[in-house]
């Protein structure tokens, strides 16, 4: 047996785990736009495109002929998702299947294509994804973009020989196997034989003929020629393939649910801001979502009870496992808990104010208008008056005290709706925005740190403080994110519509300001990632944080 040996690439499958708003976006038709972006990218390479230079040419070729079909997938289809970083609502969980081949009829190319070029291409597809769907006129998607592209990798022949893939033979092969299992982990010559053997571990294939392996984020499946052309659309893209991108659109839905957990954690702890309504009705969106997706993963266990297909229920139990669904489950489970904690905390403390400011004004209301006093502070009127029962004087007099006391405990009443009222009424924050322009016709904007709407561009601003002046509140947090002093011109306006910010009830006053000082000084702090000047022109094409885009607009800044 010669010890030299290759996999042929044959195609591969890409993946991307996303959120769709049907009213908003068409599967289909966003599908059709993502392969137009992908195929105008690979025609306009820069190279600043390229993180391996020593691999710019041949990478160049392989764009040069490829060949790629993308299609929506949905796979939850009434899945009531809201980003809490962006509050954008999706109603579909899914994902963008992609279709590609390099050098469709060059065989000999084929033959030379190896896992370092290969994984090259959808990693530098990422980013620009992750910017095409920032975009307000993408509002309607929301794609994973932490995790990189899934690549499911396929072969149908070796060089020189066919081989019988015995554990000795797995063993004997596992630094290539393990190169094409785990593409995006790189191929170094040194790496360790402990690393290898990880690769190599769960071969998920019962035939000697075949390999399938599933990683995390890439997965590999030989099988010779004959047994490709007959089974692998058939049997291999139903029973090995399409699970791995369901499970890991699963694995996406669970991570989000759990980061949008730890932001409303966050929201109960703040002090500046806590709209108990909001975070509920969140909380209980949230709770739905984990019940669909736990309901959907019954289902898996129903196959996994029942199905007598060994090689298909042994698929399965190995995407759970690699994908850790059960494990995310449990975190997100016990972040509940902590969450309801702290909202039963939360409750507490604002019933015990409620309690407080009612029992405050009824006791004031007792102690100066109860009956017990209307009624003494009648008789004393009768006595200081020594009138007799009976008079058309006495008559009047006492229809006239009778009218002042049920004046009084009308107000009495009156006053204890009023305080219910304002009781239940929703917390409202109230922040200040800065429209900072130079005389270039530049316009400040921070880069977000935190969420909501975390690395999106805004307007400098934030909370007022208790007791402070907006205007005053306005120069500080220009000061704080920007580090920059400024003057206030004059005031754009007040907002106040609710759904504006994903927090809950917030009303902004906006203001336009100019820069006192050297604009050099300008750096991000405080809540800000960075502090950025940004052309007048480009703002339109970008899409801001809260409604930013309307303030400018209402500051015609933009038209």
């Amino acid at each position: 047996m010669n010890e030299s040996l290759q996999f042929v690439y044959k195609e591969e499958f890409w993946y991307i785990s996303a959120f769709l708003n049907r009213k908003k976006a068409n599967g289909d038709e966003t599908a059709k736009k993502i392969e137009a972006f992908i195929k105008n990218k690979f025609n306009n390479l820069t190279p600043d495109d390229f993180y391996r230079q020593d691999l710019k040419e041949k990478i160049i070729d392989m764009v040069q002929n490829i060949s790629i079909e993308c299609s929506w997938v949905p796979y939850l289809e009434s899945f009531p998702y809201r980003d809490e970083n962006t509050d954008r609502p999706f109603n579909t969980l899914g994902y963008f299947q992609f279709k590609v081949e390099y050098y469709h009829d060059q065989p000999l190319k084929k033959e030379k294509l190896e896992p370092m070029l290969i994984q090259q291409i959808p990693y530098l597809l990422l980013d620009d994804l992750k910017e095409l769907f920032k975009g307000s006129a993408n509002s309607g998607i929301l794609i994973d973009t932490e995790s990189p592209v899934y690549v499911f990798l396929t072969s149908n022949n070796t060089k020189p020989s066919i081989i019988e893939w015995t554990q000795d033979n797995i063993e004997k092969y596992k630094k290539l196997i393990g190169d094409w299992t785990e593409i995006y982990s790189g191929q170094w010559e040194d790496y360790s034989e402990t690393l290898y053997n990880k690769r190599i571990e769960n071969n998920l294939s019962n035939r000697l003929s075949e390999l399938h392996f599933i990683r995390r984020n890439s997965g590999f499946v030989y099988m010779v020629e004959e047994s490709y052309d007959k089974f692998f659309d058939s049997y291999m893209i139903k029973y090995v393939l399409d699970p791995t991108p369901k499970m890991r659109a699963v694995l996406f839905a669970l991570r989000s649910i759990n980061e949008s957990l730890d932001m409303l954690f966050l929201k109960t702890q703040s002090e500046m801001f806590q709209d108990l309504r909001s975070i509920e009705k969140k909380i209980k969106n949230l709770r739905l979502l984990k019940g669909l997706i736990q309901t959907n993963l019954s289902m898996i266990y129903n196959e996994l009870d029942y199905n007598r297909r060994q090689h298909y229920t042994s698929i399965l139990k190995h995407l759970l496992n690699e994908f850790e669904i059960e494990s995310v489950v449990k975190r997100i489970n016990q972040k509940f808990t902590t969450i309801y904690d702290a909202m039963q905390d939360l409750y507490h403390k604002k019933s015990e104010e409620a309690q407080q400011k009612t029992e405050r004004g009824l006791n004031l209301l007792n102690l100066l208008f109860g009956a017990g006093i209307l009624a003494d502070l009648a008789g004393v009127i009768m006595l200081s008056l020594n009138l007799q029962e009976g008079t058309l004087f006495t008559s009047l007099l006492n229809g006239l005290i009778g009218i002042i006391i049920i004046g009084i405990l009308s107000l009495t009443i009156l006053y204890y709706i009023y305080i219910r009222i304002q009781l239940k009424k929703p917390t409202i924050g109230f922040t200040v925005d800065a429209i900072i322009e130079d005389k270039q016709g530049n316009v400040v904007l921070i880069k977000r740190k935190y969420p909501p709407f975390q690395n999106y561009f805004a307007l400098p601003g934030g909370f007022i403080n208790e007791g402070e002046k907006p205007v005053d509140a306005v120069i500080r947090e220009v000061k704080e994110e920007t580090n920059l002093d400024i003057k206030i011109e004059y005031k754009i306006g007040v907002y106040t519509e609710e759904g504006r910010d994903p927090r809950g009830t917030v009303h902004t006053t906006a203001y336009k300001c100019r820069i006192i000082g050297d604009i050099w000084n300008m750096k991000g702090g405080d809540d800000s990632k960075a502090a950025e000047l940004i052309p007048i022109n480009e703002l339109k094409n970008m899409e801001l944080a809260f409604d930013h885009k309307k303030i400018l607009e209402d500051a015609n800044l933009l038209k």
